[in-house]
């Protein structure tokens, strides 16, 4: 069945009105009409099956109950990540929401090659928001992850909400791990070694990348100074838009939901 994605308010009285932008591709993508029957998601974990009842610039329809949707994953991923240039933003967004990323949390850091006005990077904020929207949609998702405007990493070291598993991905941990010794420690150690055997019901865990550059040695410290376990991911370095998905796709293997 084809599934679209509203906002709550778009749901009153048992009647849904979809926005111009899902009427736009139910009607002249889909030609759906009335009578035909839909999923409508709010994302925030509710869906209901719509039975269409007009067409046209606003499609609506009357909700007939609700709908099977697939649970979230019991284990609450926030992907850290310093913006990327281009988009490759855009490609981290729609990864992680399609692994199943509870939230995004876009930063700034010493090494971000894209520097804007704070106006322009609300304007990305809703753009990368959309994209998560997308995601949520193609993969059946009813939640559609938050994706926060950019700020800098100093701000959500010190603000960010606490989590069980925190884990600062650092390419330099990841050259040393071979090494042994005490280089080894002072540097993180690979994430298979910074993972715990379990986590509990509900768990959050936090996965802070950084930007094409990296981060410096300054932010992996102020990290691990706010009580990030810092990792690196074996021989290869990995980019930044694979770093992130990589790393949400093993933890979701291993406490999550992916099977």
């Amino acid at each position: 069945m084809r599934r679209f994605t509203i906002t709550p308010e778009r749901i009153a009285d048992g009647r849904v009105t979809f926005d111009r932008e899902e009427s736009r591709h139910l009607v002249r993508v889909l030609r759906l009409g009335p009578g035909d029957t839909v999923v409508a998601t709010d994302g925030a974990g509710a869906a209901f099956t719509v039975r269409l009842e007009t067409v046209g610039e606003l499609a609506t329809g009357t909700v007939l109950g609700a709908a099977a949707s697939a649970a979230e994953s019991p284990l609450r991923i926030t992907l850290a990540q310093s913006v990327a240039k281009g988009d490759r933003m855009e490609q981290i967004v729609r990864a992680a929401t399609e692994l199943g990323v509870a939230r995004v949390a876009p930063l700034l850091t010493e090494r971000t090659v894209v520097r804007l006005e704070p106006a322009r990077w609300r304007e990305r904020a809703r753009r990368w928001q959309r994209v998560a929207r997308e995601a949520a949609k193609q993969c059946g998702r009813a939640v559609v992850p938050p994706v926060e405007a950019p700020r800098p990493l100093a701000d959500f070291l010190g603000r960010d909400e606490p989590a069980e598993l925190r884990l600062c991905l650092w390419e330099a941990a990841a050259r040393a791990g071979g090494q042994g010794g005490r280089q080894t420690r002072s540097l993180g150690a690979n994430l298979a070694a910074g993972l715990p055997p379990a986590l509990p019901a509900g768990a959050r865990a936090t996965v802070l990348v950084g930007p094409e550059g990296g981060l410096s040695g300054a932010e992996v410290e102020a990290a691990r100074a706010s009580g990030f376990t810092v990792v690196g991911l074996g021989p290869r370095v990995l980019r930044t838009e694979t770093a992130g998905p990589a790393v949400i796709a093993i933890l979701q293997a291993r406490f999550g939901d992916l099977a």
